[in-house]
């Protein structure tokens, strides 16, 4: 029998979950909002035990009081049971990476910008910090598969000698800082931007601690992931050693690397990339990926294999016409695991020896947050089963499993549920429609603003993606969210040059870019304004990168858009071509020869050249730190507008690069003036 006391909590909790219940229904239906941005988690690198029985993954999370990304490790079993944090207090942890054996978990831990290595016992939770890494950053860890060894890769600085001797200052002068002398051929990244002096180099740790052991040296780098032989005496990597790799960036070859003594020999010697190798449970075969190199735009990525001696190399995936990655050998060593993107979906395959082909599971992705790009990764168990990142357009990238005993898959996680469970977020539908230039079929989707009426008009945002040899997909993306939220129907598509449709359709803009992809793009508008709830008199435009060129080539094709917002474009490519960070790929891939030789190419391809047509007003968008599409670009555009007498703005985002939306207020930020330009234009 309850007290009076007792009776009376009793009720009160009745009393408020009845209220929190009808909050939650008077909430159903608000719209996601920009702050919203904040609240949303996604996971990444789920990694399934070698049992099959428990998966470890990375759950992204968003501090709104440091405005970055903090990022936790979390278990929970392959039925979605006992979901629970792994990794607490300070700093940000990534990389799980499970012993052969799976008792022990390694990971990588930041903190105070230093990053270890650290290993946890699974059976009893004690964890040791195993590196202590003056300086550097570990990366693809490894575990060997006797357990004994973890090998890693890490950028290691060097000091030359100063260019020249600058006499003494006298004590407590205060002089200038000195030049800097650059003499190397890529000098600068976007995101990292000027290069220290080093090289990226393996390293070898005991999985007890100590201290690392560098195994390769030399003016090269040698980073991504590596394999291990089964007897652990031997490590295959992919590097690009040639003399002249800075001109050749392309030109990689698999090695194998003694552990004992550093010997070092090539597996491969074709001229193009060779990455990715993975060795055979019984070590007698290696499958890698790679292409042979005719500085096309886009190459279909393809799985070889070759024997452990680089003899004998063939093509596994001949008959699937997609670039494929991430592969993984079956424990039986019968076949491989891969990812692979196809008509915007991604997906897991799996391919025999002999060549057979089959999908496993598709909607791969989701870690992507800001625009709908391909992205997401899988690890796979002893038995067959796979954890991999699920994504759709109402969520970014959750924890879900595919097993040999289950037919399709189970999403094991809904980290947004307490955010979306109470939003009406938009709808997306897929597209096919005609190009007026040739007729072919075209894929998009339609986001449609929550609440849709088809009886009223809508205005219309076409939002294009870069690369321009990416693709978009039926995958959840915040800044689409956004706009359907604010009212606006928004189309987005793959148009020709977009992968994940082939080879041949891809490289439609070989040498051709931008050109019939407008078409395919206005066609894409035209298509939605036939279904009849599109105001034709407020089309707008946005697009970041590629995107970026091909919403300015839009408005100096067309006057029909009412606003324009250019993101990071490229404005002349001749400027571009020598100020991009990657400028030793893009005059060699993208062109047929350097531009003092062949200036009207350049000419005829850039957006500038059409700028005496722009009657839109357009806004430029672009990170002050940008070294991919150098801020320059949008200044180009913005000042000719400008002596134009045109209405244009140019955003410039302190402290961004290339990733313009890295950053959660950054992201906010970008769709807030996106919107807030096509408001002032809107009718």
């Amino acid at each position: 029998m309850a007290t009076h006391k007792q009776a009376g909590i009793f009720l009160a909790v009745v009393a408020l979950a009845a209220w929190g219940t009808a909050q939650a229904e008077s909430n159903k239906g608000s719209k996601f909002e920009l702050r919203d941005v904040f609240e949303i988690e996604y996971a990444s690198d789920p990694q399934i035990s070698p049992d099959g029985g428990t998966v470890v993954y990375v759950r992204n999370s968003m501090d709104i009081m440091s405005d970055g990304t903090r990022s936790r490790l979390w278990i929970i079993r392959s039925d979605g049971s006992l979901h629970r944090p792994l990794t607490s207090g300070p700093g940000n942890y990534r990389s799980p990476r499970w012993s052969p054996d799976g008792k022990r978990l390694i990971y990588i831990g930041s903190q105070d910008d230093s990053s270890q290595i650290h290993l946890r016992w699974m059976d009893t939770g004690q964890t040791a910090q195993l590196t202590r890494l003056a300086e550097g950053s570990p990366g693809g860890i490894s575990w060997s598969p006797d357990g004994n060894w973890i090998a890693f890769s890490m950028f290691v600085r060097e000091s030359g000698k100063p260019f020249v001797q600058m006499p003494s200052k006298p004590q407590g002068a205060n002089w200038a800082d000195p030049p800097t002398v650059i003499e190397k051929l890529q000098y600068r990244a976007d995101g990292d931007g000027y290069l220290e002096d080093g090289y990226s180099h393996l390293f070898l740790v005991p999985a007890g601690g100590g201290t690392a052991r560098q195994l390769t040296s030399g003016p090269y780098n040698h980073g991504g992931s590596v394999s291990w032989s089964p007897d652990s005496r031997s490590i295959i990597f992919s590097a690009n050693r040639h003399t002249d790799w800075e001109y050749e960036p392309n030109n990689s070859e698999v090695y194998e690397l003694s552990v004992a003594d550093g010997a070092l020999k090539a597996l491969t010697s074709r001229k193009g990339p060779d990455s990715s190798p993975r060795i055979s449970p019984d070590g007698k075969t290696i499958a890698y990926l790679g292409f042979d190199d005719r500085y096309q735009g886009f190459q279909t990525t393809l799985l070889y294999l070759m024997d452990r001696d680089g003899g004998n190399p063939r093509v596994l995936s001949g008959s699937l016409d997609r670039s494929v990655s991430q592969p993984v050998w079956k424990a039986d060593g019968q076949g491989l695991f891969f990812s692979y993107s196809d008509k915007g979906n991604g997906k897991i395959g799996y391919v025999t020896l002999d060549g057979n082909v089959r999908t496993l599971t598709g909607n791969v992705g989701g870690t992507s947050l800001g625009r709908p790009y391909s992205s997401g990764s899988y690890s796979v168990a002893s038995d067959g089963r796979i954890a991999f990142t699920e994504t759709r357009p109402d969520h970014p990238a959750d924890v879900a499993v595919a097993g040999p005993a289950r037919a399709g898959s189970r999403r094991i996680t809904t980290l947004n549920q307490d955010l979306f469970g109470h939003k009406e977020l938009a709808k997306v539908e897929e597209i096919w429609y005609e190009s007026s230039y040739d007729q072919r079929q075209i894929q998009g989707w339609i986001a449609y603003p929550p609440g849709f009426d088809p009886a009223k008009k809508y205005p219309l945002i076409l939002e294009i993606h870069g690369g321009p040899f990416a693709d978009y997909g039926d995958r959840f993306a915040a800044e689409i969210q956004l706009y359907a939220a604010a009212g606006y129907v928004t189309l987005y598509t793959n148009p020709r040059g977009s992968t994940s449709y082939g080879e041949e359709f891809a490289n439609l803009i070989h040498h051709n870019y931008p050109s019939q992809d407008y078409d395919d793009l206005m066609s894409g508008v035209d298509a939605v304004i036939a279904r009849g709830f599109v105001d034709e008199d407020n089309l707008f435009v946005t697009g970041g990168s590629g995107g970026g060129v091909l919403s300015s080539w839009i408005v100096g094709h067309t006057g029909r858009i009412r606003a324009a917002v250019v993101a990071k474009p490229v404005i002349n490519w001749y400027s571009f071509v020598l100020t991009a960070d990657a400028y030793s790929f893009f005059a060699k891939y993208w062109f047929s020869d350097f531009p003092w030789n062949d200036p009207q190419q350049y000419l005829k391809r850039s957006p500038l050249s059409y700028v005496g047509n722009v009657t839109t007003p357009t806004m430029l968008l672009t990170g002050e730190v940008d070294y991919r599409t150098p801020m320059s670009e949008s200044e180009q555009f913005y000042q000719a507008l400008k002596l134009r007498k045109i209405d244009t703005a140019l955003v410039r985002i302190p402290g961004a690069s290339h990733s313009i939306a890295r950053r959660p207020s950054q992201l906010i930020a970008k769709v807030a003036h996106i919107l807030k330009w096509f408001e002032r234009y809107r009718q």
